[in-house]
């Protein structure tokens, strides 16, 4: 088990965080599973990461050649957009998920899962539109570069919306892919 979970003592510290911030959380031998599960979609179905299906790549060259997941990968780690030994995302603090929410694209809701792990941060939610926001109208000179890296076009836009959606209480899913919440439930079941 502390092969998967790499840090069993910030999983524990995490599993408080959640705690405190009204989730049920799992055991660390549940989140074992769920990591278990995390490498199998890794492996089985990765095509359900980092791609796009509702919008284009970016129209410009650094975008063409960044939507092959393999050229793309250097450069988020660079960023430190992903981590990819953390596949539950409790190993991950504030400002990694922020540069993920922000660099690593996510297609149609799969933010979900990345918004709840970050309301266990106070004051990171509002941290992260007024980043969105920046990255919007420019005023973050790493903006293009963010937006490219995210390849596929209305990224930011639809990361916005999801915020917006997400403290609305309208953004909910039972897959445990795409909710963070519903990934907690997965693992209290094993």
């Amino acid at each position: 088990m502390k092969l998967l979970l790499l840090s069993p003592a910030t999983i524990e510290t995490r599993l408080g965080q959640v705690r405190d911030a009204g989730f049920d959380p799992p055991t660390s031998a549940q989140i074992a599973a769920g990591v278990m599960r995390m490498w199998h979609r890794t492996v089985f179905r990765s095509e359900t990461i980092g791609t796009c299906t509702d919008h284009p790549v970016r129209d410009n060259w650094r975008a063409r050649w960044l939507q092959f997941r393999p050229f793309r990968f250097p450069f988020l780690l660079w960023e430190r957009a992903i981590a990819p030994w953390d596949m539950s995302g409790l190993l991950s603090g504030r400002e990694r998920i922020l540069r993920h929410l922000l660099g690593a694209h996510h297609d149609a809701d799969q933010f979900l899962y990345d918004l709840e792990v970050l309301a266990i941060h106070p004051g990171a939610m509002a941290e992260l539109r007024a980043r969105t926001l920046a990255i919007l109208d420019g005023s973050d000179p790493r903006a293009e570069w963010l937006r490219d890296l995210c390849v596929y076009e209305r990224y930011h836009e639809n990361l916005l919306a999801g915020i917006d959606a997400y403290e609305a209480g309208e953004l909910h899913s039972d897959d445990p892919d795409i909710s963070f919440t519903a990934y907690l439930a997965w693992c209290r079941a094993q």
